[in-house]
Protein backbone atom coordinates (compact mmCIF):
# COMPACT_ATOMS: atom_id res chain seq x y z
CA UNK A 1 0.00 0.00 0.00
CA UNK A 2 1.26 3.17 -0.53
CA UNK A 3 0.25 5.68 2.52
CA UNK A 4 -0.13 9.76 2.06
CA UNK A 5 -1.28 12.61 3.52
CA UNK A 6 -2.89 15.48 1.70
CA UNK A 7 -4.01 19.02 2.96
CA UNK A 8 -2.35 22.29 4.99
CA UNK A 9 0.44 21.99 7.64
CA UNK A 10 -1.26 20.67 10.69
CA UNK A 11 -4.56 20.13 8.96
CA UNK A 12 -3.16 16.86 6.81
CA UNK A 13 -5.57 13.70 6.02
CA UNK A 14 -4.69 10.14 5.63
CA UNK A 15 -5.63 8.78 2.23
CA UNK A 16 -3.91 6.01 0.36
CA UNK A 17 -3.34 6.13 -3.09
CA UNK A 18 -4.63 2.79 -4.62
CA UNK A 19 -2.92 0.54 -7.88
CA UNK A 20 -5.61 2.57 -10.27
CA UNK A 21 -4.09 5.69 -8.83
CA UNK A 22 -7.28 6.60 -7.32
CA UNK A 23 -6.91 8.88 -3.57
CA UNK A 24 -9.03 7.12 -1.00
CA UNK A 25 -10.02 8.32 2.11
CA UNK A 26 -8.84 6.86 5.71
CA UNK A 27 -10.38 9.45 8.01
CA UNK A 28 -13.26 6.92 8.67
CA UNK A 29 -10.14 4.64 9.35
CA UNK A 30 -7.96 6.80 11.35
CA UNK A 31 -7.59 10.19 12.25
CA UNK A 32 -3.64 10.29 11.00
CA UNK A 33 -0.97 8.33 9.90
CA UNK A 34 1.27 8.69 12.91
CA UNK A 35 2.61 6.34 15.75
CA UNK A 36 -0.42 5.56 17.01
CA UNK A 37 -1.76 4.01 14.08
CA UNK A 38 1.27 1.87 13.02
CA UNK A 39 1.77 0.81 16.76
CA UNK A 40 -1.93 -0.23 16.53
CA UNK A 41 -1.41 -2.56 13.33
CA UNK A 42 -3.02 0.07 11.23
CA UNK A 43 -1.81 -1.26 8.40
CA UNK A 44 -3.43 -4.85 8.21
CA UNK A 45 -6.82 -2.87 9.57
CA UNK A 46 -6.42 -0.60 6.06
CA UNK A 47 -5.66 -3.62 4.49
CA UNK A 48 -9.08 -4.98 4.94
CA UNK A 49 -11.16 -2.24 4.49
CA UNK A 50 -9.25 -2.00 1.22
CA UNK A 51 -9.81 -5.66 0.11
CA UNK A 52 -13.58 -5.04 1.30
CA UNK A 53 -14.11 -1.97 -0.56
CA UNK A 54 -15.18 0.02 2.67
CA UNK A 55 -12.31 3.20 1.56
CA UNK A 56 -14.60 5.94 -0.05
CA UNK A 57 -12.61 8.16 -3.12
CA UNK A 58 -11.30 11.34 -2.33
CA UNK A 59 -11.39 14.77 -4.96
CA UNK A 60 -7.59 15.22 -4.12
CA UNK A 61 -7.37 17.80 -6.44
CA UNK A 62 -5.66 21.30 -5.35
CA UNK A 63 -4.29 19.49 -2.06
CA UNK A 64 -0.99 20.12 -0.93
CA UNK A 65 1.02 16.56 -0.05
CA UNK A 66 2.55 16.36 3.14
CA UNK A 67 4.66 13.59 4.32
CA UNK A 68 3.31 10.73 4.43
CA UNK A 69 4.07 10.08 8.73
CA UNK A 70 3.29 12.80 11.14
CA UNK A 71 6.18 14.29 12.32
CA UNK A 72 7.99 11.36 14.10
CA UNK A 73 9.10 11.20 17.43
CA UNK A 74 12.79 11.27 16.30
CA UNK A 75 14.92 11.10 13.09
CA UNK A 76 17.89 8.79 13.27
CA UNK A 77 20.53 9.37 10.19
CA UNK A 78 23.54 7.18 9.29
CA UNK A 79 26.21 8.83 7.98
CA UNK A 80 29.11 7.70 5.37
CA UNK A 81 26.57 4.63 4.21
CA UNK A 82 28.07 3.98 0.94
CA UNK A 83 31.78 3.66 -0.08
CA UNK A 84 31.65 6.39 -2.88
CA UNK A 85 30.20 9.03 -0.71
CA UNK A 86 32.68 8.40 2.00
CA UNK A 87 35.41 8.56 -0.14
CA UNK A 88 34.35 11.48 -2.10
CA UNK A 89 34.27 13.58 1.35
CA UNK A 90 37.76 12.35 2.38
CA UNK A 91 36.33 9.95 5.04
CA UNK A 92 37.16 6.33 5.89
CA UNK A 93 35.25 3.41 5.19
CA UNK A 94 33.52 3.64 8.95
CA UNK A 95 33.69 0.34 10.86
CA UNK A 96 30.08 0.95 12.76
CA UNK A 97 27.31 2.87 11.37
CA UNK A 98 28.00 6.96 11.63
CA UNK A 99 25.09 8.22 13.80
CA UNK A 100 23.49 11.14 14.51
CA UNK A 101 19.95 12.52 14.99
CA UNK A 102 18.03 15.53 13.18
CA UNK A 103 15.17 17.58 14.79
CA UNK A 104 11.65 15.97 13.81
CA UNK A 105 10.76 19.23 12.93
CA UNK A 106 12.84 19.28 10.01
CA UNK A 107 10.49 16.64 8.13
CA UNK A 108 8.22 18.41 5.32
CA UNK A 109 6.53 17.47 2.93
CA UNK A 110 7.94 15.95 -0.68
CA UNK A 111 6.81 19.48 -2.69
CA UNK A 112 7.27 21.57 0.06
CA UNK A 113 9.57 24.78 -0.93
CA UNK A 114 13.24 24.37 1.29
CA UNK A 115 14.32 27.39 3.00
CA UNK A 116 18.52 27.87 2.77
CA UNK A 117 19.48 29.36 6.49
CA UNK A 118 20.50 32.75 6.72
CA UNK A 119 24.29 32.89 6.47
CA UNK A 120 24.53 29.64 4.62
CA UNK A 121 26.81 29.25 1.98
CA UNK A 122 27.26 25.70 1.53
CA UNK A 123 23.53 24.46 1.50
CA UNK A 124 23.77 20.45 0.19
CA UNK A 125 21.86 17.65 -1.11
CA UNK A 126 21.52 13.91 -0.26
CA UNK A 127 18.82 11.73 -1.53
CA UNK A 128 18.29 8.64 0.58
CA UNK A 129 16.19 5.38 1.87
CA UNK A 130 13.95 6.83 4.75
CA UNK A 131 12.76 3.24 6.73
CA UNK A 132 9.80 3.92 9.15
CA UNK A 133 9.49 2.07 12.24
CA UNK A 134 6.30 0.09 12.68
CA UNK A 135 6.64 -1.57 15.56
CA UNK A 136 8.66 -0.86 19.04
CA UNK A 137 12.10 -2.03 18.68
CA UNK A 138 14.26 -2.64 21.28
CA UNK A 139 17.74 -5.08 21.67
CA UNK A 140 16.54 -6.89 18.37
CA UNK A 141 18.28 -10.07 17.90
CA UNK A 142 18.60 -10.42 14.72
CA UNK A 143 18.40 -9.25 10.97
CA UNK A 144 14.83 -10.98 10.72
CA UNK A 145 13.55 -9.16 13.93
CA UNK A 146 14.48 -5.90 12.51
CA UNK A 147 12.88 -6.21 9.09
CA UNK A 148 9.21 -7.13 10.85
CA UNK A 149 9.74 -3.48 12.59
CA UNK A 150 9.93 -1.83 9.63
CA UNK A 151 6.59 -0.30 8.46
CA UNK A 152 7.05 0.83 5.32
CA UNK A 153 10.29 2.94 3.14
CA UNK A 154 9.49 6.80 2.07
CA UNK A 155 11.85 8.57 -0.26
CA UNK A 156 13.77 11.03 2.09
CA UNK A 157 15.66 14.77 1.49
CA UNK A 158 18.60 14.67 4.26
CA UNK A 159 19.29 18.45 3.33
CA UNK A 160 22.25 19.71 5.01
CA UNK A 161 24.59 22.95 5.55
CA UNK A 162 28.26 21.83 4.86
CA UNK A 163 29.71 24.48 6.84
CA UNK A 164 27.15 24.52 10.20
CA UNK A 165 27.48 20.52 9.82
CA UNK A 166 31.26 20.70 9.90
CA UNK A 167 33.37 23.84 10.85
CA UNK A 168 31.02 24.94 13.79
CA UNK A 169 30.67 21.81 15.91
CA UNK A 170 32.40 18.96 16.48
CA UNK A 171 28.96 17.21 16.40
CA UNK A 172 26.66 17.42 12.88
CA UNK A 173 23.19 18.95 14.25
CA UNK A 174 23.54 22.32 13.95
CA UNK A 175 24.00 21.54 10.04
CA UNK A 176 21.03 19.01 9.87
CA UNK A 177 18.65 20.45 11.86
CA UNK A 178 17.59 23.43 9.87
CA UNK A 179 14.01 24.43 9.32
CA UNK A 180 12.61 22.28 6.57
CA UNK A 181 15.56 19.96 5.77
CA UNK A 182 14.07 16.94 5.69
CA UNK A 183 11.81 16.40 2.75
CA UNK A 184 9.74 13.07 3.45
CA UNK A 185 7.73 11.14 0.32
CA UNK A 186 5.15 11.21 -1.27
CA UNK A 187 4.37 8.34 -0.11
CA UNK A 188 4.87 5.42 2.68
CA UNK A 189 5.23 2.25 1.19
CA UNK A 190 4.53 -0.91 3.31
CA UNK A 191 7.18 -3.59 2.98
CA UNK A 192 4.75 -5.58 0.93
CA UNK A 193 5.34 -3.73 -2.00
CA UNK A 194 9.40 -3.46 -2.04
CA UNK A 195 10.51 -7.10 -2.70
CA UNK A 196 14.55 -6.14 -2.08
CA UNK A 197 15.07 -2.88 -0.03
CA UNK A 198 19.06 -3.43 -0.88
CA UNK A 199 18.03 -3.50 -4.87
CA UNK A 200 16.72 0.49 -5.40
CA UNK A 201 18.22 2.89 -7.34
CA UNK A 202 18.40 6.35 -6.37
CA UNK A 203 18.69 9.44 -8.36
CA UNK A 204 19.02 12.99 -7.84
CA UNK A 205 19.13 16.31 -9.98
CA UNK A 206 19.49 19.57 -9.69
CA UNK A 207 17.86 22.14 -11.85
CA UNK A 208 18.00 19.34 -14.80
CA UNK A 209 21.41 18.19 -13.93
CA UNK A 210 21.76 14.89 -12.90
CA UNK A 211 24.15 14.44 -9.78
CA UNK A 212 23.53 11.61 -7.92
CA UNK A 213 23.41 7.97 -9.35
CA UNK A 214 23.31 5.21 -6.98
CA UNK A 215 21.49 1.85 -5.63
CA UNK A 216 21.17 0.89 -1.93
CA UNK A 217 23.02 -2.61 -3.01
CA UNK A 218 26.03 -0.24 -2.57
CA UNK A 219 25.33 0.26 1.25
CA UNK A 220 28.23 -0.28 4.10
CA UNK A 221 25.81 -1.39 6.32
CA UNK A 222 22.28 -2.66 4.95
CA UNK A 223 18.99 -1.34 6.03
CA UNK A 224 18.24 -4.58 8.73
CA UNK A 225 21.49 -4.25 10.33
CA UNK A 226 20.84 -0.43 10.70
CA UNK A 227 17.95 -0.98 12.67
CA UNK A 228 19.14 -4.01 14.52
CA UNK A 229 22.17 -2.09 15.76
CA UNK A 230 20.27 1.02 16.56
CA UNK A 231 18.13 -1.03 18.37
CA UNK A 232 20.97 -1.78 20.57
CA UNK A 233 21.44 1.55 21.84
CA UNK A 234 18.00 3.33 21.42
CA UNK A 235 14.34 2.35 21.74
CA UNK A 236 13.13 2.72 18.04
CA UNK A 237 9.46 3.34 18.71
CA UNK A 238 6.16 3.81 15.55
CA UNK A 239 6.77 6.54 13.47
CA UNK A 240 10.52 7.14 14.07
CA UNK A 241 12.02 7.77 10.85
CA UNK A 242 15.66 6.59 10.09
CA UNK A 243 17.65 8.14 7.49
CA UNK A 244 19.71 5.00 5.77
CA UNK A 245 22.46 7.24 3.94
CA UNK A 246 22.98 8.71 0.27
CA UNK A 247 25.25 7.87 -2.42
CA UNK A 248 27.91 9.92 -4.09
CA UNK A 249 27.31 12.87 -5.70
CA UNK A 250 26.72 15.97 -3.48
CA UNK A 251 27.70 18.96 -4.32
CA UNK A 252 30.64 18.76 -1.05
CA UNK A 253 32.46 16.25 -3.25
CA UNK A 254 32.08 17.85 -6.47
CA UNK A 255 35.05 19.36 -7.82
CA UNK A 256 33.20 22.98 -8.60
CA UNK A 257 31.04 22.32 -4.94
CA UNK A 258 27.96 24.23 -6.81
CA UNK A 259 25.93 24.47 -3.45
CA UNK A 260 22.49 25.42 -3.68
CA UNK A 261 20.86 28.41 -3.88
CA UNK A 262 17.73 30.57 -3.83
CA UNK A 263 15.62 29.89 -6.79
CA UNK A 264 17.76 26.13 -7.63
CA UNK A 265 14.71 22.98 -7.74
CA UNK A 266 15.94 19.83 -6.76
CA UNK A 267 14.47 16.41 -8.05
CA UNK A 268 14.56 12.69 -6.31
CA UNK A 269 13.65 9.52 -6.57
CA UNK A 270 13.61 6.37 -5.86
CA UNK A 271 12.64 2.89 -7.29
CA UNK A 272 8.78 2.44 -6.18
CA UNK A 273 9.00 5.12 -3.78
CA UNK A 274 7.88 8.18 -6.11
CA UNK A 275 9.32 11.34 -7.06
CA UNK A 276 9.94 14.51 -4.92
CA UNK A 277 10.70 18.02 -5.88
CA UNK A 278 11.72 21.16 -4.26
CA UNK A 279 12.33 24.84 -4.66
CA UNK A 280 15.20 26.62 -2.68
CA UNK A 281 14.02 29.96 -0.95
CA UNK A 282 16.37 32.16 1.44
CA UNK A 283 14.91 31.61 5.00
Amino acid sequence: MKLMRLGEPGEERPVLRADDRRILDLSGITADIDGAFLAADGPARLRSALDAGLLPELDARGLRTGAPVARPGKVVCVGLNYRDHAAETGAEIPERPVVFMKDPATVVGPYDTVLIPRGSQRTDWEVELGVVIGRRARYLAGHADALDCIAGYAVSHDVSEREFQLDFSPQWDLGKSCETFNPLGPWLVTPDEIADPQALGLSLSVNGVQRQDGSTKDMIFQVAEIVRYLSQYMVLNPGDLINTGTPAGVALGLPDQPYLRAGDTVELSIDGLGIQRQSFASA
